[in-house]
């Protein structure tokens, strides 16, 4: 059987990319296909398999400013022939899923999300104060277009597989689809608490994109005054850099052990942003972590809220407090939820917040991902 991976592009190591690692390792033969590659930014599991990439590879400043080729993207899609291909699995949060395939061949659209740069978080990305007026003018002017080349697309789909209920719902909404859920992996035998003392400062573990919401914490944190450990890059680093005070520190992309020991040594992960899965907050729970996160999206799924948080319907009573949500994105909320996660902090315990990670271990992931291709196989 000839196999194809499509995944949108391969540019760092975020949640996307956690469950591409598995698909490469179901797949040893198959033929991995992207819209743009920097290279050395992904695993060695990645950079070692025979990439295939479109003609956007060689656009100038692509490699940082690759979002705003968006418009170009269907084409570039549409350039990978794969009809000699008899299963197409296809990684998608943008145009993966819309790649050619033969009618005769299965293809399955693992999806972290329909594309949110044209359907939900459109204002997140191109209406902010600061966003490039004339790409956020065209951006007005050809997002009709690209919804319904989103929507025509996903008829190349013969089943979609949802990362979270969330993103389930989404599915069906936009493209009137139904879809099994499979949650993300998160390797839990690699973050494992190794007995470090726990620090005095929180921590946020992100790349800088706008629906990530970082801006918000560090107005939280400023008023705060608490440490605030921000690790990752991306396109807001510059303005986040400038709002933020010498409370705040901005470590870059570090290396896995040392986001490891950030995960274990922080007194909570702050997550503020809505997110369709969210691996981090269950990496951070891995290693017995709370998590103090904005109570919508995918993070519903993977946290389990203390009683009197603002999300209170959240809260399970059969199961451990893991984290403390707030239901508004501002940074009043957050301080709230800050506060809030101060009375109770000594009630968590680290063993059930971990024990709720495992749920969401790499192996539960591959083997569910084998069985329901093998599934449709067959």
């Amino acid at each position: 059987m000839k196999v194809a991976i499509v995944h949108d592009w391969l540019t760092g190591m975020r949640g996307g990319e956690k469950c591409l690692e598995v698909f490469v390792r179901l797949f040893p033969q198959a033929d991995l296909y992207t819209l743009l590659h920097i290279k050395g930014s992904v695993s060695p599991e990645i950079e070692d398999r025979k990439i295939a990439v479109s003609f956007l590879q060689n656009l100038p400043f692509v490699q940082s400013k690759y979002r705003y080729y968006l418009p170009l993207m269907p084409f570039a899609i549409s350039g990978f022939d794969l009809r000699d291909y008899d299963l197409v699995l296809s990684s998608s949060h943008c145009v993966a899923k819309a790649v050619r395939v033969s009618p005769k061949a299965l293809h399955i659209c693992y999806c972290h999300t329909p594309m949110r740069y044209i359907w939900d978080q459109f204002d997140q990305y191109f209406g902010q104060p600061g966003s490039p007026k004339m790409a956020s003018m065209a951006m007005k002017i050809i997002a009709p277009a690209l919804r319904r080349w989103d929507v025509r697309m996903n008829r190349h789909v013969d089943f979609f597989i949802a990362n979270s209920e969330h993103v389930q719902k989404r599915i069906k909404k936009y493209y009137d689809r139904e879809s099994t859920v499979i949650y993300p992996p998160v390797d839990t035998e690699y973050f494992k608490p190794q007995g470090l003392v726990k620090g005095d400062f929180f921590l946020i573990l992100s790349a800088f994109a706008p629906y990530k919401r970082v801006d918000l914490a560090v107005e939280a944190f400023n008023k705060l005054g608490y440490p605030l450990v921000i690790i990752g890059t991306g396109q807001d680093e510059d303005r986040l850099r400038r709002l933020a005070k010498e409370n705040i520190q901005f470590k870059g992309w570090l290396e896995p052990d040392e986001i490891r020991s950030y995960l274990e040594r922080c007194r909570a992960l702050i997550f503020p942003g809505e997110e369709d899965f969210g691996i981090t907050p269950v990496e951070a729970q891995a290693m017995g972590r709370p998590v103090i996160a904005f109570g919508k999206g995918g993070v519903l799924e993977t946290v389990v809220s203390s009683f009197g948080s603002t999300v209170e319907d959240s809260f399970n009573s059969q199961e451990p407090a893991t984290g403390v949500f707030f239901n508004e994105p501002t940074a009043e909320a957050l301080m709230q939820a800050v506060a809030h996660f101060e009375t109770i902090e000594s009630s968590f315990d680290p063993n059930s917040i971990r024990q709720k990670a495992q749920n969401f271990d790499t192996k539960i992931f591959s083997d569910r991902i084998k069985k329901f291709i093998d599934q449709q196989l067959s």
